[in-house]
């Protein structure tokens, strides 16, 4: 009974939020990694790159970003003249808090030569001294994109940049950093997990340690890896990544088994929103999200760029 008005009362909130979406000519991006019941309202879900491109082309009036502060601050940095929407302003990303503006200033001061390729998980304060973000779905276009006489500082992620390095021939030094939920899937959890499930296909997120991600079938993105599941004749599948991931998989591909690698790898911050704070962030259009225009202009060059290489172009650092 109690699940019965539960499921009614998320079904009614959801429709207030499509009401108010409606009324506010808004759109509602959330990251793969939100609850499900804020996916399943959403107008797209997917990884960084995806809801990168989706703010960058949508004619909608408000965006609701339904993920970390660094996502909204992104979509603030692409579209300026939108309302941006983050329904919880303290949900953060403790791997974007790893590095600061001063430290990789002072980086580049140091060694003005480097061609800094930041994470797109990082602050707009950080990206306004990138010269090309990345994401990790794109990571290896983005490395490639860069001169080979040239050397690569990446930030803040040392797993995504010692992914990216074996990878490509380029030469690339990184910053200690790392996201906490990834960087604690241990090679022994994976061989237990596959021991149990011989005949699973390990899938991993690049944010693992290099360790774990020498045991992986496969190595890509959240939306890579939805789209594996998808289109492979395998029947069980073990997921190195953030188990938000896991609901979409299993609404697209219902006949396959879907096991976490890990099912502690939770992402608190990105549970933080709830349909009750969409709803108040659109009756209110309350928190926004908004860049400082000086730091906005030195950090769109850094994502247009990335952008710019997704699309299947070359761009020039300046």
């Amino acid at each position: 009974m109690e699940t019965t008005l539960n499921q009614q009362k998320t079904k009614s909130l959801q429709e207030e939020i499509r009401r108010l979406v409606g009324q506010k000519n808004a759109i509602i991006l959330a990251h793969n990694y939100q609850p499900p019941e804020i996916q399943d309202v959403a107008d797209l879900c997917g990884d960084s790159l995806e809801l990168s491109i989706k703010a960058s082309k949508t004619d909608a009036d408000v965006i609701v970003f339904c993920g970390v502060h660094f996502m909204a601050e992104t979509a603030s940095i692409l579209c300026p003249d939108k309302k941006i929407l983050l329904p919880k302003l303290d949900a953060g990303c403790p791997m974007a808090d790893m590095i600061t503006a001063k430290t990789l200033g002072e980086i580049r001061q140091k060694r003005p030569e480097l061609v800094v390729i930041s994470y797109v998980n990082t602050t707009a304060d950080v990206k306004a001294q990138t010269d090309i973000c990345c994401t990790s779905a794109n990571v290896i276009q983005v490395v490639n994109s860069v001169d080979p006489a040239m050397e690569i500082f990446m930030t803040p992620d040392k797993n995504l940049a010692q992914y990216a390095r074996k990878n490509s021939d380029r030469r690339i030094s990184f910053w200690d950093g790392y996201c906490p939920i990834h960087n604690s899937l241990t090679p022994g959890q994976v061989m237990k997990v596959k021991k149990a499930h011989p005949e699973a296909v390990f899938l991993a997120h690049p944010e693992c340690p290099p360790e774990v991600l020498a045991l992986a079938d496969l190595i890509k993105s959240t939306s890579g890896m939805l789209s594996f599941v998808s289109q492979s004749d395998k029947k069980e599948f073990i997921i190195g990544t953030e188990i938000g991931i896991i609901h979409p998989m299993s609404k697209a591909n219902p006949g396959k088994m879907l096991i976490p690698a890990d099912p502690d790898m939770i992402c608190r911050q990105m549970k933080k929103i709830s349909l009750t704070d969409m709803i108040g962030a659109l009756n209110e259009m309350q928190p926004e999200v908004k860049v400082p225009e000086d730091i906005r202009l030195k950090a769109k060059g850094a994502v247009d760029r990335m952008l710019a290489i997704s699309a299947g172009l070359s761009m020039a650092r300046d």
